[in-house]
């Protein structure tokens, strides 16, 4: 198995990454093992493989291009194949549809989604659709000064894309015919004010989605109707302690691949909270605040056979390995660490 990690390269980033960098991954010890590095990247900050494994799709935050390598399956190293605009400025998530003949792509500052065509040779084409977001700003005078949208997932079915956006405190819900995004019958659900929706995971088997909010690092626990797309809110809990009273910013949210556990990063309290799902309603209940010996924990990724948790930190230029308690979901240290600039972003390929 083979991971592949994005990271922070700009000096405007005050980043140290390089590239991608490309990794044999040993299940049994959950450590690392480097392959390759492509550098002469800018800021490929979130990553995105097609289900054969053979393609991997980049954004370049703060420009606005995307790009498409071939992955040999053998080695797991990567070629690129070519790069094309998305037509907004720093994309920082993609999706590919489930025909893989399109890739959704939310670009950050300029407060749109583009719909990427791709040919059969898995190169980027033109774009499809541009659809800017709209809406009233979130009260936070820095954050939240236009629509931002900061990731878009597509349901189970692909029917339906969610899109979670931190200006406007909304989760916006598409559907998802002949490569165009349409409004669900019910076209977003409001947060808290000020709450800066970020990332979405769904309930591997039940009908709930969770958020994380990063303005107020809370996860909010959604009802999700597959056959409209909407969303109703049934739950909030706190992302970090009661007692910590520093300043925090949640980031990155995963459900396990059993859907009893849910995993929630945090930024400033350096930390992946742990919850326990209930599998009637999908309520949330705390297990513990795992740190990840590192500073700011922007992403993280479980393995796929789910027996380790990847911490990505961001600012100390690590990416920890931590043992999931299969019993209480519970996260231990490995004791195995790699160096690598700025990671931001990591994916799995068999």
């Amino acid at each position: 198995m083979y991971a592949y990690v994005g990271s922070r390269t700009t000096r405007e980033r005050n980043a140290r990454g390089e590239g991608i960098s490309v990794y044999k991954v040993d299940q049994e010890e959950g450590s690392l093992s480097l392959l390759q590095v492509v550098k002469d990247l800018v800021n490929p900050s979130f990553l995105a493989l097609n289900k054969a494994g053979d393609r991997l799709y980049t954004v370049h935050g703060d420009l606005s291009d995307v790009s498409a390598f071939r992955v040999d399956k053998s080695s797991g190293q990567l070629t690129f194949i070519n790069r094309q605009s998305c037509e907004g400025k720093n994309p920082v998530h993609l999706a590919l549809d489930p025909s893989e003949r399109f890739l959704v792509v939310s670009n950050h500052i300029t407060g749109s989604l583009a719909v990427m065509n791709i040919a059969g040779d898995g190169s980027l084409g033109t774009l499809n659709q541009l659809l800017k977001l709209e809406g009233p700003l979130g009260p936070h005078r820095v954050e939240q000064p236009f629509a931002k949208p900061h990731f878009n997932l597509f349901d189970h079915s692909g029917q339906f894309v969610l899109v979670p956006d931190k200006g406007l405190d909304r989760v916006f819900s598409f559907r998802f015919e002949h490569g165009k995004l349409l409004p669900a019958e019910q076209p977003f659900v409001t947060t808290r004010e000020g709450a800066g929706p970020r990332h979405l995971a769904l309930h591997p088997k039940a009908a709930f989605a969770y958020v994380v909010n990063e303005l107020d690092s809370t996860v909010t626990t959604y009802r999700f109707d597959s056959h409209n797309g909407a969303l109703t809110a049934v739950q909030i809990v706190p992302s970090i302690p009661a007692t910590f009273t520093g300043n925090s910013r949640a980031s990155e949210i995963e459900v396990d691949r059993s859907g009893r556990f849910l995993y929630a990063s945090n930024r400033g309290y350096d930390s992946v909270a742990v919850f326990a799902i209930d599998q009637g309603s999908g309520l949330l209940s705390p297990v513990e605040f795992a740190p990840t010996a590192g500073k700011t924990p922007r992403f993280f990724s479980l393995a796929p056979n789910g027996r380790f948790l990847f911490a990505l930190n961001e600012d100390s230029d690590s990416i920890v390995s931590l043992a999931v308690d299969p019993h209480t979901g519970g996260l231990r240290e490995t004791g195995f660490s790699v160096s690598t600039g700025s990671p931001v972003c990591m994916v799995f390929s068999a």
